[in-house]
């Protein structure tokens, strides 16, 4: 049983676990440590593509606001972060 479980969890666990980063996250040199952690928190517990679309427009439209006060420029993400939702839902 316990062998069974490794084998069948070893995709998942090469992945890793989701991250964020400034490659896949519009504004992350706006961000405080502590608010990079609570994003990537936040974007581990989402549980759809619908929900990680919707945080992610949301989470857009904050940094566009702070770097439009701050002066600065928006810098967009390279990488979509909720495309892992269409990769394994393509996988299934």
């Amino acid at each position: 049983m316990v062998v069974w479980l490794l084998v069948m969890s070893a995709p998942v666990l090469a992945r890793g676990p989701l991250r964020a980063s400034e490659g896949d996250t519009s504004g992350w040199h706006l961000m405080s440590p502590q608010e990079r952690l609570e994003h990537q928190s936040q974007l581990r517990s989402l549980k759809t593509l619908e929900a990680c679309r919707a945080y992610q427009a949301e989470h857009h439209q904050r940094m566009l606001a702070r770097a439009q006060a701050q002066g600065q420029p928006l810098r967009l993400n390279r990488r979509d972060f909720c495309a892992h939702w269409s990769a394994d839902k393509a996988r299934q």
